[in-house]
């Protein structure tokens, strides 16, 4: 053979023995060092399936799941696997177009990567669940997802349990708990407070899936698998039979009720009104039931228990009682000379009484409410001696108010509370330029003027005159399942707070008995319970609301504070029902018969004809009609003004739907939004829709 052949068959021979040499290296790496294929394998044959963990229960002091869980179903996608499917069959099945089906797999991309399940709808209804589950088969790419979901078996306390939602990146990086996108976060209430808590943590399960995308089974006998660990449950102080009371109480009501446990703090109820159906935010319809809410001008959403501010009235009057007689500045003796007005400032001030000798001691004075009186006592403790000016005198008084826990966040074991307002010489300052004395402000001593509190604040304040100077933070939760030394999320629940155990008892007594005489003898006869001594205190207080950009007087609220029994208080109680009218009419009776479900455990027969009128009584005021028209005439008029879709704002234009709005609801033309007037010009700057006289 010629030298040249040989010399390129050598060349052949090399290439070829090179060639296999690379495949012999790559079928090495292939088969024992790379798992690139190996993965391609595990994803076609292999499904990891997120198993979302149970939250925990919150159990009543009776042991009654106040909320639980029940399993619906998310419908999961993958963007990367969702290859060759039938858009338009799976279109079809989800009633959508293929525009939004676009849109939600490049959401799904833009939220979580292509490369991890999202949701592409959460909390499917039965009936599409039954079709994508016979079908799922035909979409690589998608799942169905367990998911464990809230129900409220009482249909009851909704702003103290809360409501979960899906987390968003906002929340991922306020909290290191480990959350992924899909995953539920309590968004309020007691989910929110305890999340950590209730949580529980997320476990992993793999499956085996067939050649048409069906899961047929667990991998590796579930070797592989991580489960999920359940939350923990919640043990509170709530009486679910007392919270449902309350509710029933308030029902087409603006206002609230908060029932406190004086040894403990524990809260025994705490409701709003107007309030909401709690699985209205849990189910399929979540979102659409939320925009109703938070669009409603009521405040379903809002918990007026932690956020209402409100003037406390004569409510107020125990509380300047006790300041007085610790300071020395009056007696048990003590008296007024009132004769139905007070004068001693140039700014009269009404009292419901003029009959003589109702004032002639602080027992008398407490019982008949009498402003006159509270008055000068107020002026007495800001203009004492021993401070030498007004200004200190000011200062020790809101000293003593803060110490009731007025004008400041508790620190319930909800979020949002809101603190009130007591007032001090700056904001005087600010106002009068220094210029400024006790008369200036001498409707603190009727609760009146600037001081504010939330109904939460009353019933502590009540707590701590039952308990004679201490009271402990009020709080929902008692104890947490699982509970170890580390945890001390419920530690500071369980410290006294000796804030005014050195006024005497003595003092607290004579207090009491003049609490004692309101309900036997006084403004709040109404509450009586035979058997039951009851140490209470009504109270009216003004209100105003701006409306549509005017100030208007609105009929007062009606105000009830009252402990339980005397002789061993196990329950404080205060009530707040907006635009009612008289505290004696509607807050006392409600008191009462709080008082007596709870110490009882049953409302006699006499009386439930009472507590069904008093549930079924609408007080809803007008100005929620007038001021939810209003509302939603902007919102169709900037609707109409987006979209040039004028369907909604029609009917707002057209004259005689606003005639029959309002003949319905009673207005004349100075009490009109604008949208419903044909002259501005008329209204005036201040507005008297509905009016009462003040009872104390």
């Amino acid at each position: 053979m010629p030298v040249f052949n040989q010399s390129r068959s050598n060349i052949i021979r090399l290439i070829f023995g090179g060639m296999f040499l690379v495949i012999f290296a790559q079928l090495f790496n292939l088969q024992i060092i790379s798992d690139k294929y190996k993965k391609m394998a595990q994803e076609n044959a292999l499904f990891p399936k997120r198993v979302y963990p149970s939250r925990g229960i919150i159990y009543d002091r009776h042991e009654k799941a106040i909320l639980n869980n029940t399993i619906m179903y998310d419908l999961m996608v993958t963007p990367s696997q969702v290859k060759n499917i039938d858009t338009n069959f799976f279109c079809q099945l989800m009633e959508i177009d293929t525009a939004e089906f676009r849109s939600r797999i490049i959401d799904a991309k833009y939220k979580n990567g292509p490369f991890r399940p999202t949701i592409f709808e959460d909390l499917l209804q039965p009936e599409l669940y039954a079709k994508l589950e016979e079908n799922i088969w035909r979409f690589p790419g998608f799942n169905l997802q367990e998911r464990p979901v809230r129900i409220y078996p009482f249909n009851a306390a909704a702003h103290i349990m809360g409501y979960v939602g899906e987390v968003d990146s906002t929340i991922m990086r306020r909290f290191n708990y480990g959350y992924q996108l899909g995953d539920y976060v309590g968004r309020s209430g007691l989910e929110q407070s305890y999340e950590k808590q209730l949580m529980g943590q997320r476990g992993i399960e793999f499956w085996i899936k067939d050649n048409k995308n069906r899961l047929v089974g667990h991998y590796a006998d579930r070797t592989l698998d991580t489960p999920a660990i359940a939350g923990r449950n919640l043990r509170t102080y709530l009486d679910i039979g007392l919270q449902q009371l309350a509710e029933k109480l308030l029902a087409n009501k603006v206002g609230a009720i908060v029932a406190i446990e004086p040894k403990t703090g524990g809260i025994l109820a705490m409701a709003s009104g107007p309030d909401y159906d709690p699985n209205s935010l849990t189910g399929p319809d979540k979102q659409t039931n939320y925009g109703k809410l938070a669009l409603n001008v009521s405040g379903p959403l809002l918990n007026r228990a932690i956020k209402g501010q409100y003037q406390p009235g004569s409510t107020y009057k125990p509380i300047g009682a006790l300041i007085a007689l610790d300071e020395g500045l009056i007696t048990a003796n003590s008296g007024y000379d009132c004769h139905g007005v007070y004068l001693a400032c140039n700014h009269p001030v009404k009292c419901e009484h003029n009959d003589a000798g109702h004032a002639a001691n602080l027992r008398l004075a407490i019982a008949h409410s009498c402003n006159s009186f509270f008055c000068n006592v107020f002026r007495l403790a800001v203009d004492n001696p021993q401070y030498h000016n007004q200004r200190t005198g000011l200062m020790k008084w809101k000293e003593y108010i803060n110490a009731f826990g007025l004008g400041h966040r508790i620190g319930i074991d909800l979020p949002s509370e809101d603190g009130g307002n007591v007032p001090d010489t700056a904001s005087y300052d600010r106002e009068y330029r220094r210029s400024w004395n006790s008369c200036t402000m001498v409707t603190l001593g009727i609760g009146q003027d600037k001081i504010l509190n939330t109904p939460l604040q009353m019933a502590n304040s009540m707590c701590l005159i039952a308990n004679k100077g201490y009271f402990y933070t009020p709080h929902f939760v008692e104890k947490i399942d699982g509970q170890s030394e580390d945890d001390t999320v419920l530690n500071k629940y369980k410290v006294k707070h000796e804030v005014l155990t050195h006024i005497p008892d003595n003092l607290y007594e004579v207090v009491a008995t003049g609490m004692q005489d309101v309900v036997e003898s006084g403004t709040a006869r109404a509450a009586k319970v035979p058997g039951i001594n009851i140490c209470a205190k009504t109270g009216t207080a003004e209100t105003y609301r701006m409306i549509s950009g005017r100030r208007v007087k609105l009929k007062n609220n009606s105000i009830f504070v009252c402990f339980a029994p005397r002789e061993n208080p196990k329950i404080a109680i205060a009530i707040v029902v907006e635009n009612a009218g008289f505290g004696a009419t509607w807050a006392a009776p409600m008191g009462s018969f709080l008082v007596e479900k709870y110490l009882t455990d049953s409302i006699r027969s006499d009386r439930m004809k009472d507590v069904e009128r008093i549930a079924a009584t609408n007080l809803l005021p007008n100005w929620i009609i007038v001021e939810q028209y209003y509302q939603d005439s902007l919102r169709a008029a900037a609707w109409a003004k987006q979209t040039g879709d004028s369907t909604r704002w029609t009917k707002y234009k057209d004259p005689a739907f606003r005639i029959n709005m309002r003949d319905t609801l009673h207005l004349n033309k100075k009490i009109l939004p604008p949208i419903l007037s044909n002259s501005p010009a008329d209204k005036p700057k201040e507005i008297d829709i509905e009016t009462d006289s003040t009872n104390n």
